[in-house]
């Protein structure tokens, strides 16, 4: 299976973009997977471990202490508090209580250490998208972690499919997969499919709440108004561009494709 690396991204602050100007800031060389923001640090997670911006990217150090490997792919980051989760490549979740000074491995309950996807937050919830493994939750801080797979598809008493996205709405948390969109309205105590109007296969790379619009990247893209119930085809992009990242800032969705560059949609 391709591996994608996957950046969702909303941003609660509204930033006028009408004259912006994208320039290079930092990391040169570096293949970035994801971003976390905590305050006014910036970690990205790249081919080479974590790095950390204090200057809004103006400079980047690499903060790798405890990490397994720094020589694989950090897939995925998030922040919980003051808890920061990393998603590996095959060496599960490490988790830093002081701003990337130091990791530990978070992996109690996981299994054999799955490629971490993606990561949501939802309240004192921590939920783990993998690769055929499907969705693990974790309600210590990641001291452990149990799956919550009730409603995924199996096939030979195995998960099928993989869990390469998250959005949260409200009580709602949205899973994107390598089979369409799954909903959890009970915090992962069960999910279903939600995907009316999304093509059978379609491979979820990344999802986005705005409001009561739920944006969905992939051979789309989609938007849902009605929690996932049905979804229509976006104007996002242009031609056969695959949204593989979408952002929010204010009412303007900013999507990253494949070889087509960055679209902008106003809502």
């Amino acid at each position: 299976m391709k591996k994608l690396f996957l950046l969702v991204l909303t941003f609660t602050s509204i930033i006028n973009f009408t004259n912006a100007q994208w320039q290079q800031s930092g990391l040169l060389g570096q293949v970035v997977s994801c971003f976390a923001i905590s305050g006014t640090n910036i970690f990205a997670g790249t081919g080479n471990g974590v790095f950390l911006s204090t200057d809004t990217g103006t400079s980047w150090t690499a903060v790798n202490n405890g990490l397994t490997t720094t020589d694989g792919h950090i897939a995925s980051l998030a922040v919980s508090g003051n808890n920061i989760f990393a998603g590996t490549d095959g060496n599960g979740v490490f988790l830093s209580t002081n701003n990337g000074g130091s990791w530990t491995a978070v992996n109690n309950g996981l299994i054999t250490f799955p490629f971490i996807y993606s990561f949501a937050v939802s309240g004192t919830n921590i939920f783990a998208g993998t690769s055929n493994s499907g969705i693990f939750l974790s309600t210590s801080n990641g001291t452990s972690w149990t799956a919550v797979n009730n409603g995924l598809p199996v096939i030979n008493h195995a998960i099928s499919i993989s869990v390469v996205s998250f959005a949260v709405s409200g009580t709602n948390i949205f899973a994107g997969t390598s089979g369409g969109v799954f909903l959890s309205t009970n915090n992962g105590g069960s999910w279903s499919a939600v995907n009316n109007g999304l093509p059978i296969t379609d491979f979820v790379n990344s999802l986005a709440v705005s409001g009561t619009n739920i944006f969905a990247g992939g051979e789309g893209p989609f938007l849902s108004t009605d929690s996932g119930a049905s979804w229509a085809a976006d104007t996002i992009g242009k031609g056969n561009a695959i949204p593989n990242v979408l952002a929010i800032c204010g009412t303007n969705i900013f999507t990253g494709t494949d070889f087509a560059g960055v679209f902008l949609s106003s809502q």
